[in-house]
């Protein structure tokens, strides 16, 4: 393969990396704001929001190249995009920043907290909401003409299937915060979020099969995809380690571990972000535009991913080193030990 043909491979996964990235970091904050009102009182939802405090605003980071690396590496995919989901991007950013305004003024208001508690949780649901509504509509594909990509109608990302796909990273998002206030909690707020995931985890599991039925189903290419001879083996791995994930995952969580139901509950997330991938593959939008026919001109491609190569080592690294910091439980009444 030519360097003009290995550019937009290399952008494909960049791209990917990043929004994983964000889905895994920024997912179970989005989580912890979901469950809020599933908390007994306000020192409870103080209890749960002090354990993403110190991390959660550098999360958006990755959200953000994501869409930056799309932009500079794959404009018409870009262009494509942004045209037919407008409106749930849009609701998804006004959603973001809402939570963000919440989260720091709750804690400062008075007689308003109470506002800013439901302010946090809304944001949190319709954001989460949103973004697995984005996912739905991108792997149903956006609409053609002539077999040529058109300008959609404002509401052409509305379907049944992308209503699913929503619902189904609502209640994932559900289970990364139930599980990070098993690892980050203790007492009456760990008690509640052991009590959450166990119906949460049924949910996801039953969101996982639904989708993953109806995914073939959505164009023949997908299902030749999956069940023609070699695919089937290749991709084959992918749902089996998927369910030896949800045992496991079951059984930790029945055992009272700690920490093995975050990391299960993150694997989660990464099997189903590989066979997503693996569905769409060439593709950057479906159904038919190709990561190579997408692509900006190699000179552009390779300025930029001169700054990506710089970027994502840094910004890792002072994750890890954020994640370092803060690690251990967080006491109810005085944040981080």
């Amino acid at each position: 393969m030519t360097l003009a043909g290995a550019l937009p491979v290399i952008w494909f996964f960049i791209i990917g990396f990043a929004v994983l990235m964000y889905v895994l970091l920024d997912g179970f904050v989005l989580g912890i704001g979901i469950l809020t009102p599933f908390a007994d009182d306000d020192a409870q939802r103080d209890h749960m929001m002090n354990t993403a405090a110190p991390i959660w605003d550098g999360n958006e980071t990755w959200l953000v190249m994501g869409g930056a690396g799309l932009m500079a590496a794959f404009p018409p995919a870009y262009s494509i995009v942004l045209s037919a989901l407008y409106l749930p991007i849009l609701a998804m950013l006004i959603a973001l920043i809402f939570r963000g305004v919440a989260f720091e003024f709750r804690f400062k208001a008075q007689r308003s907290r109470w506002v800013w508690g439901i302010a946090f949780a809304a944001g949190s649901l319709i954001a989460a909401f949103m973004q697995g509504l984005i996912l739905g509509a991108l792997i149903e594909g956006m609409p053609l003409t002539g077999g040529k990509y058109v300008h959609a109608a404002a509401f052409a990302w509305f379907s049944p299937f992308s209503m699913l796909t929503g619902v189904a990273v609502v209640f994932g998002y559900a289970l990364l915060g139930a599980t990070w206030l098993i690892l980050k909690t203790q007492g009456r707020v760990q008690r509640i979020a052991f009590d959450l995931t166990r119906p949460l985890m049924l949910g996801v599991i039953a969101f996982m099969l639904l989708v993953s039925s109806w995914l073939p189903f959505l164009d023949p290419r997908l299902m030749a995809r999956w069940f023609a001879w070699p695919n089937f083996a290749y991709l084959s791995p992918v749902p089996i380690l998927a369910v030896v994930n949800a045992v496991a995952l079951w059984f930790a969580v029945i055992r009272n571990r700690e920490v093995a139901p975050f990391v299960l509950s993150l694997c989660f997330f990464g099997l189903g972000f590989i066979g997503l991938v693996a569905g769409i593959w060439p593709n950057i939008v479906p159904p038919t535009l190709t990561i190579w026919a997408a692509a900006s001109p190699p000179s552009s491609q390779g300025f930029v991913l001169v700054g990506a190569c710089i970027m994502i080592p840094v910004v890792l690294t002072y994750t890890a080193y954020s994640y370092r910091i803060f690690r251990g439980k967080v006491a109810a009444d005085a944040g981080y030990h």
